[in-house]
């Protein structure tokens, strides 16, 4: 892995369905490694889009993005409709279509913001996964020529979604500190070590007049103007079948939204899946085991 330290990112701006303002990180590496493109025993460069999950922000890649950017590679780290600093839907659409109909406006737009024609790598973790293979499948060719779900498969274990949601929903009445939504991240998360530290959980949460700490992404997330919370599986699954590329799924080994056996399912679609397991690390494998996840993601984007 490349040691070269890239700049800090820089905040970029795409527009996504509906001409909806979606913000991003972009880490781009450094001009030396723009130098080595192509040269013997370098890895090829890319761009490497990444897609979080329901309920977090672009801030979930930082490490992640600065690696891959050192290692030669531009980086678009983007914030979900609804999310971090991008707008909130204002019709209220959060449908896997919307969202999947973004990437594709997304898509369209990196070369204009990364200044370079490159092959995408796209990476997305739990929902920003099942945005991701729709984004794929429906990329004009030789975009697209790799897929990274993390924690995700286009049929997964509702225990774990609906953990997910009632996580998400209990927060809805917003928390008096730092501290007391800390405390609700550990219950959620029991097996992530707690350092203590709250300084960084204001990229995610917004202090209202009322002094209470909220989740910065809109609730109306949760109910969707259709009134549908079922995951379209069918879907999923159907575009999913349609790809080509490699596809890596990149699994906590402790996850409760990707079971054994949900793996084995998507496997029957897709033979050709390769499947790397975080042996230390949930659904948010990305945040809990950062250094093998980088790793192996490097590994995928390399061979």
């Amino acid at each position: 892995m490349q040691t070269t330290t890239p700049p800090a990112p820089k905040q970029v701006e795409f527009t996504g369905s509906g001409g909806i303002r979606l913000v991003a990180d972009h880490w781009s590496p450094a001009s030396t490694d723009r130098a080595a493109d192509g040269a013997v025993g370098t890895p090829s460069p890319r761009i490497v889009l990444l897609m979080h999950g329901g309920g977090q922000t672009r801030f979930s890649w930082k490490n992640t993005g600065a690696l891959l950017a050192a290692h030669g590679h531009e980086v678009i780290s983007l914030d979900t409709r609804g999310h971090g600093e991008s707008d909130w839907a204002p019709d209220g659409d959060y449908s896997a279509t919307a969202l999947q109909a973004d990437g594709l406006g997304v898509l369209a737009q990196l070369p204009d913001v990364t200044g370079r024609q490159l092959p995408v790598t796209i990476v997305g973790a739990s929902l920003g996964g099942l945005t991701g293979i729709g984004v794929a499948a429906m990329a004009p060719p030789n975009t697209v020529d790799r897929l990274i779900l993390v924690d995700v498969v286009p049929r997964p274990e509702e225990r774990g979604t609906s953990r997910i949601r009632d996580f998400m929903a209990s927060g809805g009445g917003g928390f008096d500190d730092l501290e007391q939504a800390a405390a609700a991240i550990s219950e959620y998360l029991p097996h992530r070590p707690t350092t203590g530290a709250t300084e960084g959980l204001k990229r995610n949460l917004r202090r209202r007049e009322d002094g209470r700490w909220y989740w910065h992404w809109d609730p109306a997330f949760l109910n969707p103007a259709d009134g549908s919370v079922v995951l379209p599986s069918d879907m999923f699954e159907k575009q999913a079948v349609g790809l080509t590329i490699p596809i890596q799924l990149i699994r906590g080994r402790l996850s409760d939204v990707v079971s054994k056996e949900s793996v084995d399912a998507f496997r029957e679609l897709i033979p050709d899946l390769e499947v790397t397991e975080l042996s230390s690390a949930g659904h948010t494998a990305a945040g809990d085991s950062n250094d093998a996840f980088t790793s192996a993601v490097i590994d995928f984007i390399d061979r």
